[in-house]
């Protein structure tokens, strides 16, 4: 029988990515690309109120006419950036890795199968006829909290995002990355090391991997 006393716990370590901006396009610029709808190219670069940002974009949606199946057509277009698939495949070799996103169930498994379905927490749409009528939070500040859950399991936790929403997780982290952020982001926390190339970004990683 192991010996309590003299048990000493190991510290491992897991990243936290954010997945839009950070391993794939904007969605919603897409949308508004393909629509030509410029009110959907807001994102939480712009605009740090999630719930206001969420009902700004339902409204467009509807009144002009945009359905769910509409928005998964431009999604199924999408690859993920350029270098993403790689940047998480050589990670994946070191620790454990968890993709935080603000996206929702119906929009990512396009994405996520293209990157080899690394675990994704996301939230889920309300939909009636092909309609988004509205959003569920899977919970309130829900990245922060991810991170925060993990290191009650004693892991080291390292995170990476690039907009308002990602701030607090990476607060919440050991250690937090901006990769691919907009200046107004960078210099509003600039206690944040900003990176724009998948290899930086995975060698400041790699250095404090436990």
């Amino acid at each position: 029988m192991m010996d309590v006393l003299s048990f000493s716990p190991v510290k491992q370590s897991i990243v936290t990515l954010d997945m839009e901006g950070v391993l794939t396009p904007e969605i919603w610029i897409a949308v508004a690309e393909k629509t030509g709808i410029a009110d959907l190219r807001r994102t939480t670069r712009d605009e740090p109120d999630y719930d206001k940002l969420m009902r700004y974009r339902i409204d467009i949606l509807d009144r002009h006419g945009i359905r769910l199946s509409d928005i998964q057509t431009v999604i199924a277009t999408l690859p993920p950036l350029p270098g993403a698939i790689e940047f998480l495949q050589v990670l994946r070799t070191r620790c454990q890795v968890i993709v935080l996103s603000d996206t929702f169930e119906q929009f990512a498994q396009p994405l996520i199968r293209q990157m080899g379905w690394p675990t994704l927490f996301c939230h889920r749409l309300e939909v009636k006829d092909d309609r988004i009528t509205g959003y569920r939070l899977r919970m309130v500040d829900q990245k922060r909290q991810s991170v925060r859950a993990l290191q009650l399991l004693n892991f080291q936790v390292l995170a990476a995002g690039d907009s308002y929403n990602d701030t607090t997780m990476l607060k919440q982290a050991d250690y937090g990355f901006l990769f691919h952020a907009p200046e107004n982001v960078k210099q509003e926390f600039s206690q944040f090391p900003a990176f724009e190339e998948y290899q930086d970004l995975l060698n400041a990683i790699t250095q404090r991997i436990t």
